[in-house]
Formats: structure tokens, sequence, C-alpha cells
């Protein structure tokens, strides 16, 4: 096959005695088909084939900075649905139901995620792992709650004098959290 034909998924692109299948591939029988429309490149040093697609989607990786939403918060863990990927509006393929371990929450010590993180709070985590499950952590100064609402009146809650906490300028109700550096100075849409 060419380098520059396009194929599509279930098209023969090669043979097991000649190349092994990688990315973009799957065999049967002893062929090596196309899994995805893409292009066929073959390495014929390391006798690979894998077929590359114009548009790849938008998988989630270890290193990747996300946007999330706190689902739910238990005294040892947090449940995240991760709604975007930093650098790009394109929607997310793959797993994004996301846990942060209580020791991935903050540099400083916790032993309730409850004191760190609230359920709808908006914020920036990086990926951990993501198998066997989305993992993800907010240690660094950079990363932790971007936008949180009271949960008594539902007004956005700004940072308190000494900058560590949260309040509700409206019910002046306080509370503490894990925040990003630039909370406040976030626009989530």
């Amino acid at each position: 096959m060419s380098g520059s034909e396009l194929v599509f998924p279930g098209e023969e692109v090669a043979i097991e005695e000649e190349y092994l299948g990688a990315e973009g591939t799957f065999s049967k029988d002893g062929v090596i088909y196309a899994s995805q429309i893409g292009k066929v490149e073959t390495d014929e040093e390391e006798c690979i084939v894998r077929v590359i697609s114009p548009n790849p989607p938008n998988v989630l990786a270890v290193g990747d900075i996300v946007y999330a939403v706190i689902a739910d918060v238990r005294s040892t863990m947090a449940t995240a649905d991760v709604v975007g990927k930093q650098g790009t509006t394109r929607a997310l393929g793959g797993e994004t139901y996301a846990t942060i371990h209580v020791s991935k929450i903050s540099p400083e010590y916790t032993d309730d995620v409850s004191k760190e993180l609230r359920k709808g709070d908006y914020i920036r985590a990086r990926v951990t792992a993501v198998k066997p499950s989305l993992q993800l952590t907010t240690k660094d100064q950079h990363l932790g709650a971007i936008r949180c609402l009271c949960f008594k009146c539902k007004t956005e809650l700004v940072r308190d004098k000494k900058g560590t906490g949260l309040f509700c300028p409206k019910c002046r109700f306080a509370t503490p959290r894990k925040l990003a550096d630039d909370y406040g100075d976030v626009i989530v849409e």
C-alpha cells in the first residue's frame, strides 16, 4: 500500500508475515487491516505498519491539564466529570469520569476531601493516570478550584482576605478550598 492512499476501516493494509500491526490497525487470520480512516505508514526498518488518522480523537494522556466539575465528595476521594482539556476546544473522546484521591489534592496534609473541594466546584487538574481509570491531581499551585458557588445562595464565592479560602459576599458564609493561584481570574464558559 502507498503512504499517500487513504484507507477505510476493514481494508487490508499488509500481511503479518511482512509487518507487525501498530496503531490504527488490527490483525485477523494473518492479515493486517485498518481500524480507522487514515493513511498507511510503514517503517521498513522495524517492519511496522500503522494507519495515521488525519483527525485523531482528543484523548486524554498523563500530564494533560484538564477542566472538571466535582461530581461527588467522600472523605478520601472526590469524583469529577472532565469537561475540557487545556489548549483545545475540541470535544473529548474516551473516559471523562475521574477520581482525585485525598493525597493528590493539596501539597499540605489533608485528611478530609470536603475541606478542599465541594460538589459543583469547577477545577483545573492534571491527569496522573488514564488506566485502569482516569485519575487527577490538584497538588500544584496553578491547579485546584477556579470557580465555586455558595451552597446556600448560589452566589459566586470570592477569596478571603488571606487568599487561602473563600467566602460568600451575599450571605457571608466562609469555607476552605484548595484554590488555583488564579482563582477568580478564570473565565468559565
